[in-house]
């Protein structure tokens, strides 16, 4: 019995109990030491920010690494050129679709509930973007020209194509390719392990996150931009938990709700990190331990999806787009909402799994449709905590897509996703939970 009651503290548990720690100690140092020299630069930029960041870097750590080994691992054993020529179509085409469907939706509730004022428009505001990349310099910019300085530099569109190519390769040259391709199972074997290791960090990195953000978020933004915030944030859960268990029903035959219940660790992993990129090597682990799916899979979906699929990015941009016409009291025709859908869709493709690089996209659908990216100003103040939310619908959609593409590929095991235990008793994350019982 004892066992039982401790089994069930896991890591989802765990990270919960940190993120509520965190944000209870952010919100009474914050208030009972409004003004605190010491608490600003000793507790939320030093213990705080040395914790957490040392947590994100750990995870970025695991990324490249993961990818790369996982991806050759995968494509190894799609021999068939035709295969994988499949595999990839369905893959981006499933994702594009979502990432439409949630445009679609986003405008179309901006434009019902309204949530722009012409009233708010400040006297003072900027916002310098970086420039936006143009859809042919990221056409360009898939091919590695030098494969090593994309992975330093963490390029993981380029990444991706490398390794499906040297995969692929692996796969061709017969005997020689079956003792490489076994030497990078190993390696895939033991980087999981170390991916493991981390994990068990988790808590206390998301604790220190969790307090710094609650210590620095601006809440004075939220009264001016409140019915953007709520519909932004309503329009994500909608996409998360209607849109995507749908689609997995419908192309799959799957239990949402099995699914969303093995999902948590992911998503609030996604959450408290707002990086597609740092979550991924949780995103992949679960996909194949806890739901299922076959790495082959899940190494070639989820890394894709992580670059590219970015439907929680593209709700806030569209959104966004009608709340700043709406605020500066300019009127967007069928056109110029059909733009935004085709340019937000293909801006997602060049859009990094980082925080904050959605507001980055945003500025180029702005100058698409010829509104001023000065009103990007009024929704920064709030975009952070949005960010976390969409990157947990977007890790969501990526893992969606994994499950469909795997079950019609017959690379799915329906015993795993079944099963309520599976991940937890194999060597992953809640291991460490029955040691010493």
């Amino acid at each position: 019995m004892k066992t039982s009651e401790q089994s069930k503290f896991g890591l989802t548990s765990k990270i919960l109990a940190g993120m509520a720690g965190g944000i209870i100690l952010g919100l009474l140092l914050r208030n009972l030491f409004p003004a605190s020299e010491f608490i600003q630069e000793y507790i939320t930029e030093g213990v705080l920010h040395v914790i957490g960041t040392i947590f994100i870097a750990s995870l970025k750590m695991l990324v490249v690494p993961l990818v790369f080994v996982s991806l050759v691992c995968g494509t190894c054993s799609l021999s068939e050129p035709t295969k994988l020529g499949r595999l990839g179509g369905k893959t981006l085409a499933f994702y594009l679709f979502t990432t439409a469907i949630a445009l679609t939706v986003a405008i179309l509730a901006a434009v019902i509930v309204h949530p722009g004022n012409a009233t708010l428009v400040a006297e003072n505001m900027s916002f310098s973007a970086k420039e936006a990349p143009s859809l042919a310099s990221v056409l360009i910019n898939i091919v590695p020209t030098n494969p090593l300085q994309a992975m330093t530099e963490g390029n993981m569109l380029q990444i991706i194509i490398f390794a499906v190519i040297f995969g692929f390769a692996i796969a061709h040259i017969g005997d020689r390719g079956k003792r490489v391709a076994a030497l990078f199972e190993d390696l895939n074997e033991v980087i999981m392990r170390v991916v493991t290791l981390v994990m068990q960090l988790a808590p206390y990195g998301v604790f220190a996150l969790m307090a710094k953000l609650a210590l620095t978020l601006g809440l004075e933004t939220f009264g001016s931009v409140v019915k953007y915030f709520f519909l932004v944030l309503a329009v994500l859960l909608l996409h998360a938990f209607i849109v995507y268990p749908t689609l997995l029903k419908l192309f799959s035959g799957l239990s949402p709700f099995t699914f969303i219940r093995k999902m948590r660790d992911v998503q609030l992993f996604a959450f408290s990190t707002a990086s597609s990129n740092a979550t991924l090597p949780v995103t992949i682990e679960t996909a194949e331990h806890r739901l299922g799916a076959d790495n082959k899979i899940a190494s070639f979906t989820l890394p894709l999806g992580a670059t590219i699929n970015m439907d929680g990015t593209a709700i806030m941009q569209g959104v966004a787009t009608v709340f700043i016409a709406q605020v500066f009291g300019i009127e967007l025709s069928i056109t110029d909402f059909i733009t935004v859908v085709i340019t937000a869709t293909l801006a997602s493709i060049g859009t990094a799994g980082v925080p904050g690089v959605g507001l980055i996209m945003l500025a180029m659908v702005l100058n698409q449709v010829g509104l001023p990216v000065e009103g990007i100003a009024l929704i920064i103040g709030v975009d952070r905590l949005l960010d976390m939310v969409r990157t947990a619908v977007n890790v969501t959609g990526d893992t969606v897509a994994t499950l469909v593409i795997a079950k019609s590929e017959g690379e799915f095991n329906e015993n795993v996703f079944t099963d309520p235990k599976a991940g937890k008793t194999s060597g992953s994350f809640d291991k460490e939970v029955h040691r010493g019982q």
